[in-house]
C-alpha cells in the first residue's frame, strides 16, 4: 500500500520546486483561481450523491466493444495512434515510439477493487507494448499513474518526461534519476528525430495521499517537421487554451479530456461543450476526446461523454477522431471514419 502512494520530493528535486514560478505558498498554483467545488456545493453533498445517487447506466450494460492490435507490428515509420480507454495511448511519430498515462491494472485507486474498469475496456496489458523511447506522465493521479502498470513497464521503457516532482513518485518505483525528464510548464525539450516537446499549463491539481499540490499537473505539445500534436493532460476550461493555440498552434490534432466530469467540479474537469470550445481556441483540426470508456469516476451516464460532444457538435461540425479502444488512428488521413461505437452497446 506504501508503495503504491509513492513518494514525497526531497532533495535537489524539493528545492527546484520551491523555484518553480508556479509554486506560492507552499503549492502548486493554478493560473486563475480554481476551487475543488464550484460555488452552490459542498463536499458533504458531492460525497452523499456520489455513495447514493448513482445513475444505473454509470456503467455499460455490456463489454466495451475494442480491437486487439498488435502494436508490434505497426510500422514504425508511420505516424498512428493507439487508444487503450480513458487517457492511455500509445503513439508512433517521426520515427519514436511514446506511450502516455498508461493504467493497465485492474483498479484507477490506491484502493484494491474500487474504481474498477468497465468489461473488455482492459484487455491490454504492458506485455503488449512494444520498447518506448518516451513515456509522457501529465500528472500523478491514480487513474493517469499507475503503481502495478509502471513497474511492469519499466524494462521497457527509455525516457521519461513528466512533471516536476513526479519523478519521486518514479524513482521510488525503481527508475533511475538518469531516465526521468522533470519539466515545469513553458519549458522545451528537444527530443530525438528532430522532435520538440513543449510543456503548457493545465488547470487541474495534483496529488496521491492528503496532501495536494505537491507536484505538478501539465499539458504537452509535440511538434515535427510534418505535425503538430496537442496531448492536454486533465483540465478545466480557461483562458490558457486560447493563449496556447495564438502561441503554439494551429494543431493537426488535439487530444483533451472528455469525461468524469460534474458541475460540482467543473472548474477542473471540462463539460463536453467547454472540450469543443477548447479545441477551436487551440486552433485545433481535429479533435480527440480522451477521458471515457473505461472508468465510472463522475456521475454521469457512462457513454454521456460522447453522445454529448456529438450532440454539441451537430451544427459546428467539428472533425472528432472517436476510434474504438485498439483501433488504430493514422494522423495523416483526415478523412479516416470512426463508428460511433459507443451506441452498439
Amino acid at each position: 500500500m506504501i508503495k503504491i502512494l509513492g513518494k514525497k520530493p526531497s532533495g535537489d528535486r524539493l528545492k527546484r520546486i520551491h523555484n518553480s514560478p508556479n509554486f506560492r505558498d507552499g503549492a502548486f498554483q493554478n493560473i486563475h483561481n480554481t476551487p475543488q467545488l464550484a460555488e452552490g456545493y459542498h463536499f458533504g453533498k458531492v460525497m452523499f450523491d456520489f455513495f447514493f445517487r448513482k445513475p444505473e447506466d454509470i456503467k455499460p450494460p455490456k463489454p466495451i466493444p475494442y480491437l486487439k492490435t498488435d502494436l508490434r507490428t505497426l510500422p514504425l515509420d508511420t505516424d498512428l495512434l493507439v487508444w487503450f480507454g480513458h487517457s492511455s495511448y500509445y503513439f508512433h511519430l517521426a520515427g519514436k515510439r511514446f506511450l502516455v498515462d498508461p493504467v493497465f491494472s485492474n483498479s484507477a485507486s490506491p484502493i484494491p477493487k474500487t474504481n474498477k474498469p468497465f468489461k473488455g475496456s482492459n484487455d491490454y496489458s504492458a506485455e503488449d507494448i512494444p520498447e518506448i523511447d518516451y513515456l509522457l506522465i501529465s500528472h500523478d493521479h491514480y487513474d493517469h499513474l499507475d503503481y502495478k502498470t509502471i513497474k511492469n513497464l519499466k524494462p521497457k521503457v527509455k525516457q521519461i518526461i513528466t512533471g516536476l516532482g513526479v519523478g519521486a513518485h518514479l524513482e521510488a518505483w525503481g527508475y533511475s534519476a538518469e531516465a526521468i525528464n522533470e519539466l515545469d510548464w513553458n519549458e522545451t525539450l528537444e527530443l530525438e528525430n528532430d522532435i520538440t516537446l513543449n510543456t503548457t499549463s493545465a488547470r487541474h491539481f495534483s496529488g496521491r495521499g492528503f496532501k495536494r499540490n505537491q507536484t505538478l499537473w501539465l499539458s504537452f505539445i509535440l511538434q515535427t517537421e510534418n505535425f503538430n500534436l496537442f496531448l492536454g493532460g486533465d483540465s478545466g476550461y480557461d483562458t490558457h487554451f486560447k493563449e496556447i493555440g495564438n502561441k503554439f498552434g494551429p494543431f493537426d490534432l488535439a487530444i483533451l479530456e472528455n469525461g468524469q466530469y460534474n458541475l460540482a467540479w467543473h472548474y477542473i474537469h471540462m463539460l463536453p461543450e467547454e472540450v469543443l470550445q477548447a479545441a477551436q481556441d487551440l486552433r485545433a483540426k481535429q479533435l480527440f476526446p480522451v477521458h471515457s470508456g473505461k472508468f465510472a469516476l463522475a456521475l454521469h451516464s457512462w457513454d454521456e461523454p460522447l453522445k454529448m460532444i456529438n450532440e454539441f457538435n451537430k451544427d459546428l461540425k467539428f472533425p472528432l477522431v472517436t476510434p474504438r479502444i485498439g483501433e488504430v488512428v493514422y494522423f495523416n488521413n483526415t478523412s479516416q471514419q470512426f463508428s460511433q461505437w459507443w451506441k452498439e452497446i
